[in-house]
C-alpha cells in the first residue's frame, strides 16, 4: 500500500515521501497516529501543498522549541546530596532534575534529560536537555553537600 509520510519514521522514510508499506501497518499504526496519509490520486496531486504545510508546521515547532531552549539556557537549579565519609549516598538522576525543573515552571520529560553519568558529588554540572527537532538546551545544576 502506498502512503505519504507526514513524519520522519525510522526505517520507513522521511516526511513528505511516498513509500510502500504493508496494509496492516498503515491501517493499525500509521493512520491512527496521523503519521501518514493514503496515497490516493488526489493526495498525490496535492503532494506539493502537503509538503508546504508540513514545512510550515515544522518551522513553527522548531521556533517554539528554540524559544524554550533560550529560556532553559537561563535556568539554574539547585539541590543537595547527602555526603558521608565514604562519599555520596545515592545520586541525582534525570528524574530528580525533571522534578527540579518542574518546580521552576518548566515541564520537561525525564527522558529528554541527558546525563553522561549520574551525579554523585557536590559541584556545578551542565545538563543537556534534548527538546526534539535537533534542538537542545543546557541547564546549570548546582549540587551542594548535605551532611549525613
Amino acid at each position: 500500500m502506498k502512503v505519504i509520510l507526514l513524519s520522519d519514521i525510522e526505517r520507513v522514510g522521511d516526511r513528505g515521501t511516498v513509500v510502500n508499506v504493508k496494509p496492516g501497518y498503515a491501517r493499525n499504526y500509521l493512520f491512527p497516529r496521523k503519521l501518514a496519509l493514503e496515497a490516493t490520486k488526489s493526495q498525490l496531486a496535492q503532494l506539493d501543498s502537503i509538503k508546504k504545510q508540513l514545512a510550515t508546521k515544522e518551522t513553527k515547532i522548531t521556533k517554539r522549541l528554540t524559544d524554550l531552549a533560550g529560556r532553559l539556557g537561563l535556568v539554574s537549579v539547585k539541590t543537595t546530596i547527602k555526603v558521608g565519609e565514604e562519599g555520596a549516598f545515592g545520586s541525582i538522576t534525570n528524574a530528580d532534575i525533571a522534578t527540579l525543573l518542574a518546580a521552576e515552571g518548566h515541564e520537561i520529560d525525564k527522558r529528554s534529560i541527558v546525563l553522561a553519568e549520574p551525579v554523585k558529588a557536590p559541584g556545578v554540572y551542565d545538563v543537556t536537555v534534548k527538546l526534539g527537532h535537533e534542538v537542545s538546551a543546557t541547564v546549570k545544576l548546582w549540587v551542594a553537600e548535605e551532611p549525613a
